[in-house]
Parts: structure tokens; C-alpha cells; sequence
């Protein structure tokens, strides 16, 4: 195992239980259904869609993005804390990762390439449907193939995409307060001077208003997120069709997403120092408690952001 490749201390039985109010087995099943034939209405789409030009190919996965987490019964509500315009060049957008529903919703704000490991290029429907989507696959088990990754995040970056990647590495439920920023991408765009552009996700149950990373911001490490965070889970082993029955049975379940201001890579950090600042931004900074262990201050400031619900 190697750093490129962490693995969270979360678990299907320890953290991916919703138990807040949830919906009857038929309107459940009937989301299921309409938020499955939104993602195969997608993958057909797809060919389409890469004909377009990158203006209307953005705007017309927007659209789809934003349709799908609700085709599975969540609410959406966007904040964006600075003013959305287009850098001149790419920009690396870095989220923390929590779960499936994740990648839609960054792609409802921030649409891009997307970095993902290699085995999903080989999955049934989600595989040819990341390949058509200019998905940039990478073999995470050799630790000799991140110097070949970094450069091709860089030569996206440089011709102007925007590329999208989860630096945690691998799926947290805000249990341990999330994982560390992975800083090889960051050399990426330090490289190809390109602005890093932090997204924060969060889930909470409409019955509780309990936030995923309510652990995190509130520095308390080792206790798993509350029911919003339990339903939208997906982790270590869970298998997805759990997961999507979790979600479609979680009533009042809403997605927050913050769309936070860009980092510039100018100003002389290096690749661990700028992961560290991504970090702070989105999940809130590592501090180290006198036991030794690892904790998450809050830096959760009033500041001032417009709200869009979808």
C-alpha cells in the first residue's frame, strides 16, 4: 500500500447507516428508477455530447449534474464564496470525497476532467461513460506510474481544461476528521501554474439538520458523522447497490456544496504546503493533539456567500 493509495478508517458498519426519517419502499423504488435511467440517459447522451464544443458540452453536463442527485431524491443548495469566472488557463479543482454523489455534484458546479484509478475505465456503464468525458485514468497501485500522472494532469491543465480530483485518495465519512490532501496533484498545477479550487461537500439529514463533516468541524476525531453524512456514505467494501437503496430511502436528505475561492499556485508553496491550504479550506486544518494523533480545528468563518438551490 503507498501513500498514493490510503485507506480510511471508515467502514460500511461503522459509518454508512442512515438513521434519520426515510421513505416508504415504493416511492424509494420509484427514485431508484428515475435516477438510474438519468445516468443511462447520460450514457447514451454521452457520444453526443462530445461533439459540442466546450462551452455547450459544460453546460449541457451541468444540466445533467444537477438532475441526477435529485432523479435520487436529494436537495441541492450551492454557495459559491467568490465570483465564478473562468481562469485564462485550466484550474484543478480538489473536494473532499464522501461518496458516489460526489462527482455529480462537483460537475454540477466545476464540470471537468475528472482523475480517477484505472479500474473504473473497465466498469460496466460508469467506464466507457468517464472515457467519453475526457476522464483521466490512473494506475494508483505503482507508486512509479505518479510522476507519469502528474505530467498528464499537467498537460490538461496547461491546454486550458479544468480537471477535477478528490486528493483524500479514497472515500471518508468525516470519521478521524477526514484524510490528508494527497500533494502530488498539486505539483501538477504548480507546473502548469494553474489555480487550485477548493469545493466543499457536505450531506445532513433533513429531520436532523447533522452535517457530514460535523466530527471535522468541531475537531473532535474518531466519532463518525451524523445521519446525513450515514445515508450518503459510500465506503471500504459497501457495495453500491446498498448504497443507492441508503440514499433513495433517506428522507430530507440535502447536499450542500461550497464553491470556495481559488488558490493561486504564484505565490511560492510547494506542493505539500498548497495540499495543506486546499486542506484547511475544505475540511479545516490538521492539528497534532498532544497524544500524537491527528485532529481538525474548525476555520468555518461567517463569510459572506450567495446561495443557489437547485
Amino acid at each position: 500500500m503507498t501513500g498514493w493509495l490510503p485507506v480510511a478508517p471508515c467502514t460500511p458498519d461503522g459509518c454508512a447507516r442512515h438513521t434519520g426519517a426515510v421513505r416508504a419502499p415504493l416511492p424509494a423504488a420509484l427514485l431508484l428508477l428515475s435516477g438510474c435511467a438519468l445516468v443511462l440517459l447520460g450514457v447514451a447522451c454521452a457520444p453526443l455530447a462530445g461533439l459540442l464544443g466546450a462551452g455547450p458540452r459544460h453546460h449541457l453536463t451541468r444540466r445533467w449534474a444537477r438532475a441526477v442527485p435529485r432523479a435520487f431524491g436529494l436537495r441541492v443548495t450551492v454557495r459559491r464564496h467568490a465570483p465564478d469566472l473562468l481562469p485564462e488557463g485550466g484550474e484543478l479543482v480538489v473536494a473532499n470525497h464522501i461518496s458516489w454523489l460526489d462527482i455529480p455534484l462537483v460537475a454540477s458546479v466545476r464540470p471537468g476532467r475528472m482523475v480517477a484509478k484505472r479500474e473504473i475505465r473497465h466498469w460496466p456503464l460508469v467506464g466507457p461513460l468517464a472515457a467519453l468525458g475526457g476522464t483521466l485514468f490512473i494506475d494508483r497501485d505503482r507508486l512509479r506510474a505518479l510522476p507519469v500522472a502528474v505530467r498528464a494532469i499537467a498537460t490538461a491543465l496547461r491546454s486550458g481544461s479544468r480537471v477535477v480530483v478528490f486528493p483524500e485518495g479514497s472515500t471518508w465519512c468525516g470519521r478521524g476528521g477526514g484524510g490528508a490532501f494527497r500533494p502530488a496533484v498539486f505539483q501538477a498545477a504548480i507546473d502548469a501554474g494553474a489555480p487550485v479550487r477548493p469545493v466543499r461537500i457536505t450531506y445532513r439529514s433533513g429531520a436532523h439538520g447533522t452535517a457530514a463533516h460535523h466530527s471535522a468541524a468541531h475537531g473532535v476525531a474518531g466519532h463518525c458523522p451524523g445521519p446525513g453524512a450515514g445515508a450518503a456514505a459510500f465506503v471500504g467494501s459497501d457495495p453500491l447497490t446498498a448504497s443507492l437503496w441508503r440514499v433513495v430511502r433517506a428522507a430530507g436528505l440535502t447536499a450542500h456544496v461550497d464553491v470556495l475561492a481559488p488558490i493561486p499556485t504564484d505565490g511560492g508553496d510547494g506542493r505539500r504546503a498548497l495540499a495543506r491550504r486546499a486542506r484547511a479550506a475544505v475540511l479545516g486544518p490538521e492539528e497534532t493533539s498532544p497524544s500524537g494523533q491527528t485532529a481538525v480545528a474548525s476555520d468555518r468563518a461567517n463569510r459572506p456567500a450567495a446561495s443557489v438551490h437547485h
